[in-house]
């Protein structure tokens, strides 16, 4: 492991401690959170470059130079720590961080998933190099599968490539483990990536939705250290009787905070210093009012003391992780990532500290976070098109989508046409990026009056084509090529709505405020032509996930999770 600061940095940092030096910033009459105390005390907190070299009551005896902040009146606490972050839902992780950053969320631990997906190790790990240098810290997981059935699933997820992600210190887990169910059915293949995991010291991260008691209890012995898919009280109890840590969700799909804190209050559980809070990727348009600080306002309405809301967004976390002397923590030796409050009830900052740098002053953006080069990342460049052989949709069943998230078989009684009425049932096509295959179905409780919808977002990054009008879902998928990648919503073969994707084919090149303004036109044009579930975007990412029931549109064809079994194959274009 790499030492975290240098000989000479030291030294200086030893030299404010002795009066020899000025620190760059001293933080004076601060009312700061003590975690370990998890008492408000009141000092002054000393900071050069970007860690905290002294907390406590004395003032450095040499402040040439040093700016000095008096925070009389004001309240202190650690940066957010969002600990399950999918840093790829339309925005990209430098872009989302210079988002959250403005709201007091400092730190991520993040999913790896698409990063392992489109490049090999090497490339992925030199933009990570990039993220790193930014006034932000940025912690990742390492997958053990790709949630899909995949064409080349073990070149790409391969225990070698697996171990090289591990041995980084800035991957701090592996998982989530989406195919936990394969592996209580007997595959030693992931429990081997999982003894990987643990030989380097590294959590395992559950995804056990509406799990027994029992698969708790299995998953604890095979190595599950947390689980953040506690959807009641109760689920929340059975995971804190067998051990695991608990990440409380609020997310776009599972808004469950309010409720599971009412459950906790109500019956008086003594477990909030081993609870953690997540937005769990949640899409742009979620985020309108808030990140980490979101999930502390609504703790803090839900009746949880402002220290425990805290400590659940930072202290906690970084404990859990092992990483508490970096991090959640403002006392000698932790990164000055720290947030200015009004005071403990409003958890939005006023300013905001990111490893010493200000990015918040006084209510006003002082810094953007610099951009990252992507284009290691392959360009979404189409050379192919669509002939009318390509739609054919001949099938007798198709996939209803109950929710965001379910989806099950159906017969589909739909004779092939040119044009479908206005009912819940459209095409639907899973299209290789590379032009090799392509697997048609139909899809019901969709929308109603879709007529050509094309996305090159998908969990696997090939194209995603919906409609009831063949002509304008080739429109779609042409206008989408145009665009080297995108969202494109057509009728009457002009152009609705549309979102570009220019970063691969999957990630908006802005900022998010722009992007959370195109997702808005975006979500409204489908809503008024009967998209009537939470959230579109993720019902794109999940068409293909095989973690989830029961039936998917995979690059191998339709797949059935219960059976695990390929129920229509791909067909070659």
């Amino acid at each position: 492991m790499n030492p975290v600061w240098k000989i000479t940095e030291l030294r200086q940092q030893l030299a404010v401690i002795d009066g020899k030096k000025a620190p760059d910033i001293v933080l004076k009459n601060a009312r700061y959170l003590h975690s370990m105390l998890k008492q408000w005390i009141e000092g002054n907190i000393w900071i050069l470059g970007d860690r905290i070299v002294y907390a406590g009551d004395k003032m450095p005896p040499f402040i040439d130079g040093t700016e000095v902040v008096d925070c009389t009146g004001k309240t202190i606490v650690p940066g957010y720590i969002e600990p399950h972050v999918h840093p790829f839902q339309l925005y990209h992780p430098q872009s989302f961080a210079d988002f959250c950053g403005q709201l007091g969320t400092t730190t991520f631990i993040s999913d790896n998933l698409s990063f392992a997906l489109a490049l090999e190790n090497k490339k992925a790990f030199s933009i990570l190099g990039d993220l790193k240098k930014l006034p932000f810290s940025f912690y990742w997981w390492a997958r053990f599968d790709s949630q899909t059935e995949m064409e080349q699933e073990e070149e790409i997820f391969s225990n070698t490539s697996i171990s090289e992600w591990l041995e980084r210190d800035d991957v701090l887990l592996g998982g989530e483990l989406t195919g936990w169910p394969r592996l209580l059915q007997g595959d030693d293949r992931m429990l081997y990536r999982m003894q990987m995991a643990k030989s380097v010291g590294k959590k395992i991260e559950g995804h056990f939705p509406g799990a027994s008691e029992r698969t708790l209890a299995r998953m604890k012995l095979l190595g599950a250290d947390g689980d953040h898919e506690a959807m009641t009280v109760e689920e929340v109890e059975r995971r804190i009787l067998q051990g695991f840590a608990v990440t409380l969700r609020h997310s776009s799909i599972r808004p469950d905070l309010p409720n599971l804190l009412k459950g906790i209050i109500e019956k008086e559980l003594p477990i909030f210093d081993h609870l953690m809070m997540t937005t769990d990727g949640s899409t742009p348009t979620f985020h309108q009012d808030g990140v980490m600080d979101k999930c502390i306002q609504v703790a803090l309405d839900a009746g949880v003391s402002p220290i425990d809301a805290y400590q659940m967004a930072s202290y906690n976390t970084a404990r859990y992780y092992n990483m508490s002397n970096l991090h959640g923590f403002i006392a000698t030796g932790r990164f000055a990532s720290l947030n200015i409050l009004q005071d403990e009830w409003h958890p939005v900052p006023e300013s905001v500290l990111s490893k010493g740098v200000w990015l918040k002053r006084d209510g006003e953006r002082v810094q953007r976070l610099s951009k990252i080069d992507y284009s290691a990342i392959p360009e979404f460049n189409l050379d192919f098109s669509l002939t009318s052989e390509n739609f054919q949709f001949s099938m007798p069943f198709g996939i209803e989508m109950v929710n965001d998230v379910i989806t099950k078989p159906y017969n589909s009684t739909i004779a092939k046409e040119n044009q479908l009425s206005n009912h819940d049932e459209c095409y639907l096509m899973l299209i290789d990026r590379k032009g090799k295959w392509h697997v048609n179905t139909m899809i019901k409780g969709f929308a109603t009056d879709l007529q050509g919808f094309a996305s090159s977002y998908s969990n696997t990054g090939d194209i995603l084509l919906i409609g009831k009008n063949i002509a304008d879902m080739e429109k779609a998928f042409e206008e989408m090529k145009a665009m080297r990648g995108g969202i494109v919503l057509v009728e009457k073969g002009e152009v609705v709505a549309s979102l570009p994707l220019t970063i691969g084919g999957l990630l908006y090149e802005g900022n998010v405020e722009d992007l959370i303004e195109q997702e808005i036109v975006l979500k409204q044009a489908l809503a008024e032509r009967g998209y009537h579930l939470g959230d579109a975007i993720y019902s794109l990412l999940f068409l293909q996930s095989t973690h989830l029931p029961y039936i998917r549109i995979t690059q191998k064809g339709i797949f059935d999770v219960m059976k695990n079994k390929l129920l229509l194959p791909a067909v070659m274009l």
